[in-house]
């Protein structure tokens, strides 16, 4: 129970900075991740997946950049969300997750400077 109240009050507050400051601003950012995260453990990946995927990680390109640090963890949390959705072979490959988490890598990688020269950091 109370997670579910933890869940309105999350979803209550991303609303509110979407309409104080836009979906681009990067506390938007960061508060829709927090809220994506929190329907990812209450099993509500679909949505957590949406969420980031449609909403967050266009917005983080577009106003902070693809190698920003919160651009990488929406990816890396994409990656997640995907690999564990018990339904994801349902209607969609089960391993969408994959070429997402090799993106997440290879960028992080880039940004820090930690390219190995494997198959990864291309």
């Amino acid at each position: 129970e109370r997670d579910d109240e933890a869940l309105v009050l999350k979803r209550e507050i991303f609303a509110r900075w979407v309409a104080l400051c836009g979906i681009s601003h990067d506390r938007t950012i960061l508060t829709g991740h927090n809220l994506a995260m929190s329907l990812k453990i209450q099993g509500l990946f679909d949505e957590a997946r949406t969420l980031v995927r449609d909403q967050l990680l266009p917005a983080a390109r577009r106003s902070l950049g693809t190698d920003h640090d919160l651009t990488l963890c929406l990816n890396e949390s994409l990656a997640g969300i995907l690999a564990y959705n018990p339904d994801r072979t349902r209607d969609r490959p089960a391993f969408e997750s994959t070429p997402t988490a090799i993106r997440a890598v290879a960028s992080t990688r880039r940004t820090f400077d930690l390219n190995t020269g494997d198959e990864f950091a291309r």
